[in-house]
């Protein structure tokens, strides 16, 4: 498959990447993350290993697209936006929104 990643053309396939990814050790999963094989690996770390481009020319999200496009798992961890203990609601919303407290 042909994608574009940091405004270059990659053909990709889904055995390439299994192969490239292979004996990678995963960094500790923050954000977004692809499901190769049985590991879990953020998604800046897979473009740059089938890329081989710095984690700076590239979004997260270019490659979630492109691993999608290929048949892997890709997920983005929700942020926490449960409430706080001992805040009420509206102390809550302000502190979310960074604002000084009421």
């Amino acid at each position: 498959m042909r994608c574009v990643i940091a405004r270059f053309p990659f053909d990709l396939t889904k055995s390439g990447v299994l192969q490239s990814m292979q004996g990678v050790k995963p960094e500790p999963a923050v954000g977004e993350t692809v499901i190769i094989g049985r590991r879990t690996y953020p998604a800046k770390q897979v473009g740059q290993v089938i890329t081989r481009q710095d984690r700076r020319d590239f979004s997260a999200g270019e490659v979630l697209r492109a691993m999608a496009k290929l048949g892997f798992t890709c997920r983005t961890l929700p942020l926490d936006t449960g409430p706080a203990r001992g805040l009420d609601p509206l102390r809550h919303a302000s502190a979310a929104l960074g604002s000084p407290d009421v």
